[in-house]
């Protein structure tokens, strides 16, 4: 990560945040966090900063066009030049099959699908116009390769982000931008501890626990560094076991 700028979009908390101070242990100059909590987001840029890490933070609306492209111009503003982007923005509901919402189905297809394609058009215009390519990074989830009946509308939501992952690596992949998704099982962040999952997370997989975050940041930082030279249009499984249990 030495030198590297980096977007992470949902980097305020759980895994994003993770994600963040690693990069910024690992070296990297920049890093710009966008989140909808401004709050949230200062608080973890003031940790980047501390790490010696050049932080911003930005808050916006990405689920909507125009509004992500904004928020990642501002970032280029900023550093000049954004080699990686890690897409960790995501809405996690849990609702019986039969009683999911129009409402709540639009909400997890804006948060967990729309505003992935969106920033990576963002960012691959940017990269594009550079010439010398790019990382991007989505969050899958290991729901996207199992049934989920309790939370339906989450797994169809990160189905279709490995989808789309794969469609933009093809797509670009003559201009070497390496886009690739990690899939996560499910991983003991403050919210998943205060809303008591943790021991059900971990009752999932053959390791016996759920994950920490740092387990799958380990694969964020890896495939949106300068070490990933070839893996493009792959969804890497970090689930402990998950989907062969």
């Amino acid at each position: 990560m030495e030198r590297m700028n980096v977007v992470i979009v949902g980097g305020a908390g759980g895994l994003g945040s993770a994600t963040a101070r690693m990069m910024a242990r690992r070296g990297a100059a920049g890093i710009a966090i966008i989140d909808t909590s401004r709050e949230h987001a200062d608080r973890v840029v003031s940790d980047l900063n501390d790490l010696g890490c050049q932080a911003i933070a930005l808050s916006g609306d990405a689920t909507m066009a125009k509004p992500a492209h904004g928020l990642f111009g501002d970032a280029v503003k900023r550093f000049g030049r954004v080699h990686s982007m890690v897409n960790c923005a995501g809405l996690y509901p849990r609702k019986p099959i039969l009683e999911i919402t129009d409402d709540e189905w639009t909400a997890s297809f804006d948060v967990n699908v729309r505003c992935t394609h969106n920033m990576m058009a963002a960012a691959v215009e940017h990269m594009r116009a550079e010439g010398d390519g790019g990382r991007i990074v989505n969050i899958s989830s290991v729901d996207a390769f199992k049934p989920h009946p309790k939370n339906a509308h989450y797994a169809a939501m990160k189905a279709a982000v490995t989808s789309l992952t794969k469609s933009f690596a093809l797509e670009f992949a003559p201009e070497q931008i390496l886009i690739n998704s990690v899939a996560p099982a499910g991983i003991a962040t403050d919210k998943a501890k205060a809303a008591g999952f943790v021991p059900e997370l971990a009752a999932q997989t053959p390791l016996g626990r759920a994950a920490e975050p740092d387990d799958i940041a380990e694969m964020i930082v890896f495939l949106a560094s300068s070490r990933n030279t070839y893996t493009t249009g792959e969804n890497v499984i970090v689930g402990g076991g998950y989907v062969m249990h």
